[in-house]
């Protein structure tokens, strides 16, 4: 089986998020913000279709800032809906400023994304999948699963042979240190 380690390297925009990003954990918002936003529209499409427009949904999303996404009203949706550089699916684009709404939730219920991340970590891949359902909107198995391998809470990202895996093993991604205080 093919994976993204055999066919990313080298590729102009495959290759940059394989080796500096996919599987790197973070802990700023607006990282996890921006992967759960590009997570979601990607659903239906190819992961090279979001690297390509993802320049310009970060400038049509002010940068995946939280507190900015989270109050945009009916007039940011138009204008959202109508920029044909981006992914236009209201959908997708509802789902993504509600969800900023949602990580502004989190921030009083648990001090932040991250946080609440933590709190729940680990969980099984069925079991992240519920509660991401049950907190966000548009957050399906595929959308879920990809982003926390994306962030380092769950494993996959890469291969162990892969030269990238020693650099996220050295930063102790969240799936690791749950394998390693398993009984």
């Amino acid at each position: 089986m093919t994976s993204y380690c055999d066919v990313a390297p080298g590729d102009p925009w495959h290759g940059p998020y394989h080796d500096r990003e996919y599987g790197f954990p973070s802990r700023d918002e607006t990282i996890l913000f921006e992967r759960l936003a590009l997570e979601i529209f990607q659903a239906g499409l190819s992961w090279l279709t979001v690297l390509k427009k993802r320049a310009a949904l970060n400038a049509a999303f002010d940068g995946f800032a939280v507190d900015h996404v989270g109050g945009y009203g009916a007039r940011a949706v138009r204008r959202l809906l109508a920029d044909p550089a981006i992914i236009r699916n209201r959908l997708k684009v509802e789902a993504v400023i509600e969800n900023a709404r949602r990580v502004q939730a989190l921030r009083a219920s648990h001090g932040g994304f991250a946080q609440w991340l933590d709190a729940h970590h680990p969980l099984g891949k069925d079991d992240w999948v519920r509660l991401f359902r049950k907190t966000f909107r548009f957050t399906g198995g595929e959308i879920t699963g990809e982003f926390l391998m994306s962030l380092g809470y769950l494993p996959g990202t890469h291969r162990e042979d892969c030269p990238v895996f020693p650099r996220i093993a050295a930063l102790d991604p969240p799936w690791m240190r749950a394998e390693s205080s398993a009984p």
